[in-house]
């Protein structure tokens, strides 16, 4: 009789156990899409890796920690080709310069970016909008309120491994000087970050329209976002821009 009791009573501690998990991973931070500037290798990104993140981890998790190493502004892009840019499309040749519209792994929900530069350069520009310091009370912060920004690379911009989705686009030599120039000053004039209005994905669609792309809503998440960006686009990989730009 003894034994059937504790038997019965670590069934039910089992069955205890999977309710609290169950709740535990069915309940997001916020339904907003976010940014965070740290890589998925620090906690894991809880969209990603989900199914490979035990339920204490998600329950546990911080929303952003502290990154580990100072991010760098360009980095030796031989690694591009992997990105696997689409192919041509049949009407217009592809220009020598590109911007890349990327989603990656993070602490959160993730993080869109751009890389941009010139097909034939080894170096790339990183640009995107995420919240300032490594510190995640900006990022708590930035669910109820516009928070001080940064708009260059954030830590895990420059790693493939962390990388979730990419969309690359080509432009002439007389569209990309303009591009560029939008987007430095999108750069200079976006001071602040905030998880439900000037976010990571709406940062690159104000860029993707600017070059005449059809845009999806920004409050997705950056992975969903990046590849509805070139779904509604028809996968087309040359962007030109109207005469009035």
């Amino acid at each position: 009789m003894m034994t059937f009791t504790l038997q019965a009573k670590r069934r039910c501690l089992a069955v205890a156990l999977c309710a609290f998990s169950a709740l535990a991973v069915g309940i997001s931070p916020a339904a907003a899409v976010t940014d965070s500037t740290t890589p998925a290798a620090t906690t894991g990104d809880a969209q990603a890796e989900g199914a490979q993140t035990t339920a204490a981890q998600a329950a546990t998790a911080p929303p952003a920690a502290a990154a580990q190493a100072t991010p760098r502004k360009k980095t030796d892009a031989s690694s591009l080709a992997a990105a696997g840019p689409s192919k041509p499309g049949a009407a217009q040749p592809r220009g020598p310069y590109y911007v890349d519209f990327r989603a990656r792994t993070a602490a959160s929900y993730g993080h869109a970016f751009l890389w941009y530069g010139k097909s034939s350069e080894r170096e790339v520009e990183v640009a995107g909008l995420h919240p300032a310091t490594d510190s995640p009370v900006p990022y708590v912060l930035g669910h109820v309120m516009p928070v001080p920004s940064e708009t260059g690379a954030s830590y895990g911009d420059l790693d493939e491994e962390y990388l979730l989705a990419n969309y690359r686009v080509y432009l002439s030599d007389q569209d990309a000087p303009k591009v560029f120039a939008y987007i430095q000053k999108l750069q200079k004039t976006t001071p602040f970050w905030n998880a439900t209005t000037t976010n990571c994905t709406w940062f690159i669609g104000q860029v993707a329209s600017f070059m005449g792309l059809k845009t999806p809503w920004h409050m997705m998440y950056p992975e969903d976002y990046v590849n509805e960006l070139k779904k509604i686009n028809g996968g087309r990989d040359v962007a030109t821009l109207t005469s009035g730009q």
